[in-house]
Formats: C-alpha cells, structure tokens, sequence
C-alpha cells in the first residue's frame, strides 16, 4: 500500500507510467475504469446512506427516529467499509472529494486526474440520491428532502463549519495512515475506514448532519432542490481533508519513516 510522489515534471503526461495510489491501486494505469469506479462507489455510499437517513427521518421501520437510532451511521460506515474493500485496488476508493483534494495538494495523487475524479464523485451523488428518491417517492424528497444535510436548529454557521471539517480530518486522516502504509495489514484498512466514517457521522449527525463528504451533502440538496447552507458542507469537508492530509505527510508519516 505505499505510494509515491505525484511526479509533476514537464514529461509526466499520457505516456507516464501509472502511479502507486490508495490501497495498491495504480493511479493511471486505466482511468475509464477508475472513474467507473468512482462514479458506482460514491452512488452505493449515496444511496445506502441516505436512504436510511431517509428513512429514519419519515420514521419507517428498522431505520427509527432520525438520528435516535444506530441506523444511518452504521448504514454509512458499513457502505464505505463494502467500498473500499471491493473498488480500493481499481480506484482507491477516495469516493470523496476532500479525500482526492487532500492527496492531490500533498503530493501523492496527481493533479491532471481530478477534475475526473471529482466529476466522477459528483454524478454518482446526483445517481445514489436518484436512487433514494425512487426508493421512498414523492414524502421522501418532499418530506425528508432525501437527508440533504443541514444545521440543526441552534447550529450557527461557524459551529457547523467547524464540526464538518473536524470530523473529515477524522476520516481522511485515518484513510491515508490505514492506505498509504505497507505496515497496515489490507484487511484491515476498510473495517478502520468505515468505523472512521461511522465516527463522524454519530458526532456530527445531531450538529450538521453528518455529510463528512462535500458530495454527499451536495447530490441530494440538488435533487431535492434543498440548497440551504450548502456551502458549510463544500468549504468544511475539504478543509478539514486537506488539513489531514498534510498533518499525516508532513509529521505522522515522516516519523514513521525508515531512519
């Protein structure tokens, strides 16, 4: 699972070999595929995840009460869990725009790749809040507006801001430590990023409503034409991924390295 630098010299074009990526993926080695990838795994993370969010806040059975429940966590975290474990060597698995943003300004995805990534991401959150919609109909995007993300009452934009970026370092920072180093046993790496995600969405469900991921917040508020903060859930998730990423590159895994 090691990676390498990003190689931005002038030769480093359609001909340049593939890069190490997350989870011994080979960055470039075969980009359709990768952004298929993407584009089906961020859809399934989407889908399962607010579906159940869904749910629960139209109070169906199994899901429960909106956030009264273990449901839309679990239901998130074990989504990006099945994820990574079966796209993580096509595509690395970022299924997440801070996550590619993070590693793209640290160095260790290249640049040139991500506005494919990020289209890829985006098309599969407007995909798995379609999917949502069909599944609970006309009360589930007029009602739940598909579990579009917003302050709870009382939040003010600032603490919401806050919560979002600190609970996505959470996530990123333990995506790049389980990902990025040869030490971590491989099965090991999606049961700890699924309980990462589950984390950030216990802690910041009641607060914000747990998006940790700028396009899952976005997908269903285009969808449900819900746009009410939307940029606390662009501007929060990144900043806290991207902080992430250069804390682990800069000193957690300089020190981990060789002497």
């Amino acid at each position: 699972m090691t990676m390498t630098g990003e190689g931005t010299s002038a030769g480093a074009g359609q001909g340049s070999a593939p890069e190490a990526g997350l989870y011994g993926s080979s960055v470039g080695a075969n980009m359709a595929a990768a952004s298929a990838a993407e584009l089906v795994g961020t859809t399934i993370l989407v889908f399962a995840g607010t579906g159940v969010a869904t749910a629960a806040s139209l109070s169906k059975a199994v899901a429960g009460p909106s956030y009264d429940s273990l449901a839309t966590p679990l239901a998130f975290g074990i989504a990006l869990l099945a994820i990574v474990a079966a796209i993580g060597h096509v595509s690395g698995a970022h299924v997440n725009p801070a996550v590619t943003l993070g590693l793209a300004v640290t160095g260790k995805f290249p640049w040139r790749y991500v506005p494919t990534y990020l289209a890829a991401q985006l098309t599969g959150a407007l995909l798995g809040a379609l999917g949502t919609w069909i599944a609970f109909g006309t009360p589930g995007r007029d009602q739940a507006a598909l579990a579009a993300t917003a302050p709870a009452p009382g939040v003010g934009a600032v603490q919401a801001l806050a919560v979002e970026a600190i609970v996505t370092f959470i996530l990123v920072f333990v995506v790049i430590s389980v990902a990025t180093d040869a030490r971590v046993p491989e099965a090991v790496a999606p049961i700890a990023v699924g309980a990462a995600l589950t984390l950030g969405v216990f802690v910041a469900g009641p607060v914000t409503g747990g998006a940790v991921n700028p396009v899952r917040a976005l997908g269903p508020m285009l969808v449900a034409g819900e746009f009410g903060s939307w940029w606390i859930y662009l501007v929060g998730p990144i900043v806290g991924g991207v902080v992430a990423a250069v804390v682990y590159d800069r000193f957690v895994g300089r020190a981990e390295a060789p002497a």
